[in-house]
C-alpha cells in the first residue's frame, strides 16, 4: 500500500438528534463499544462519541444544537434504503465489515435479537450482505468479503461509457499517479472551483492564508477531559 493513499477509515462521523439514542444502538445492538465522550473541540454546544469498530476504526456520533430541528427528507436527506437517492455530496448507504460468513450470522442474529429487522445475506460475488436502518433513518449494512475483487473482472465497458469515463481514463484512475514533488507542499491559492469546506469565507481564507504550524498549534485539543488517575 502506498503511503499517499489512505490506509482504512479512522473514523465515520454522524450527525445525531439524540446523541444516546445512537451510542445504545451502536454499542447495544452493533457491539461497537463506547470509547469517548466529550465537549466537541472548538464546536459550542457541541457533544462528540466514538465507539471502537477494531483497533484502527472508530464509529463517530455527532450532536449539535438545531440538529434535532432540521428535516429528514427521504430521497433528498436520506435514502431510506440501498435502491433510493439522497443529495449528491450525502452518504446513500455505509457498509460495516465482518470478517466471515459465520461472523456475517452472528451480527445479524445480535442485531435481530434488539428487534431490529435485517435482510439477507445476499451474494453479490465481491462480497455477501445483511441490510437494516439505523437511528434517524440510517441505511446500514454489514458486508463480508468474498474474492479479492479483479478490475478485469468487475470494471464494466458499458458501465464505464454510462459513466463517461474514456478507456485513458479509466487507465489512470486504475493505477493513480504518485506525488514525486517537494514537501512540504504550500497551500494552493483559492481557488472557487475546487470543493472548499463551508466556512464563512473571510474566516476560511484567513485559515487558508495561517502557516500550517499556527493552525496546528492554535486549533488543537490534545488532552482528554478526564484527568489520568494516579497509579499507588
Amino acid at each position: 500500500m502506498s503511503p499517499q493513499q489512505p490506509s482504512g477509515v479512522h473514523h465515520l462521523a454522524f450527525m445525531a438528534a439524540d446523541i444516546k439514542k445512537h451510542i445504545a444502538f451502536f454499542s447495544e445492538v452493533m457491539g461497537c463499544p463506547l470509547v469517548a465522550l466529550f465537549d466537541m473541540h472548538g464546536v459550542p454546544g457541541g457533544l462528540h462519541a466514538f465507539l471502537r469498530m477494531n483497533a484502527h476504526s472508530y464509529f463517530s456520533i455527532v450532536q449539535l444544537p438545531g440538529a434535532a430541528e432540521a428535516p429528514i427528507v427521504l430521497g433528498h436527506t436520506h435514502a431510506g434504503s440501498g435502491a433510493l437517492p439522497s443529495a449528491p455530496g450525502t452518504l446513500q448507504h455505509l457498509a460495516f465489515r465482518a470478517d466471515t460468513e459465520q461472523d456475517l450470522i452472528a451480527l445479524r442474529d445480535r442485531i435481530r435479537s434488539h428487534g431490529v429487522n435485517v435482510i439477507g445475506p445476499i451474494d453479490h460475488g465481491m462480497c455477501k450482505s445483511i441490510y437494516f436502518a439505523g437511528p434517524d433513518q440510517m441505511t446500514l449494512e454489514v458486508a463480508t468479503p468474498g474474492a479479492p475483487i479483479d478490475p478485469d473482472l468487475w470494471i464494466d465497458p458499458a458501465v464505464l461509457e454510462k459513466a463517461g469515463i474514456s478507456d485513458e481514463e479509466a487507465a489512470r484512475f486504475r493505477s493513480p499517479a504518485a506525488y514525486t514533488g517537494p514537501s512540504p507542499v504550500p497551500q494552493p491559492p483559492y481557488d472557487p472551483a475546487k470543493p472548499h469546506m463551508a466556512y464563512p469565507k473571510e474566516a476560511y481564507l484567513k485559515m487558508l492564508a495561517a502557516p500550517d504550524e499556527a493552525i496546528t498549534a492554535g486549533a488543537s485539543y490534545a488532552e482528554p477531559p478526564v484527568k489520568a488517575k494516579a497509579h499507588a
